[in-house]
């Protein structure tokens, strides 16, 4: 759950959020790395007398400001590539919920077992009880197993919409026509609120 002021992420639950705040740390330390590197350049170009004009024209130097960018955005793209395979992968999933975006509410439907839909309203900040929280609550929850692979069918009826779950590093589109599939897996017990 994120709280005010926050300026990181929710924590992690599934093994996907995990792999993706690990990504955007390893990624954070590379652009940190360039821009340091920068920055000393241009503090010694300001502050130092160029006396060795012609090494700006040696090959070497042009060499390496060619490769030196490639091996980063090969060192960026390999964990981005595996993580999002990790994304898309399906592989025998215990449950199937279908999720329908409605213009204010969404439906759910437990598709492995009969009859058991049910329509998830936000509640009005008006009928809202103490320590609730405004814009996330709901009356009817989606309720999930943990530790189980979840597959989450994610459409629109009517207007694009978008399920997201934060802390389980997921979201996906959901989009008239057309039926989106996600995983997710919770790690540990817990209420998760989604946008």
């Amino acid at each position: 759950m994120a709280y005010p002021m926050q300026l990181g992420f929710q924590d992690a639950t599934s093994p996907i959020m995990e792999e993706l705040l690990h990504f955007h740390d390893h990624t954070l330390m590379i652009v940190f790395l360039i821009s340091s590197l920068v920055l000393y350049v241009i503090s010694l170009m300001l502050t130092t007398k160029l006396t060795h004009t012609s090494t700006m024209d040696a090959q070497e130097v042009e060499t390496i400001w060619t490769i030196l960018p490639a091996v980063i955005l090969i060192l960026i793209a390999l964990p981005s590539l595996r993580i999002l395979y990790m994304m898309d992968e399906i592989n025998n999933p215990s449950l199937t919920v279908k999720t329908m975006g409605h213009q204010w509410y969404w439906s759910y439907e437990y598709t492995d077992y009969e009859d058991l839909s049910f329509d998830s309203y936000m509640i009005p900040t008006s009928e809202l009880k103490p320590g609730e929280l405004r814009l996330l609550e709901v009356d009817n929850r989606v309720v999930l197993p943990m530790e189980m692979t979840i597959r989450m069918l994610v459409s629109s009826e009517d207007v694009l919409h978008s399920w997201a779950v934060p802390s389980l590093g997921l979201k996906t589109d959901a989009i008239p026509g057309r039926l989106n599939q996600t995983t997710l897996m919770s790690t540990r017990p817990g209420l998760y609120y989604g946008q």
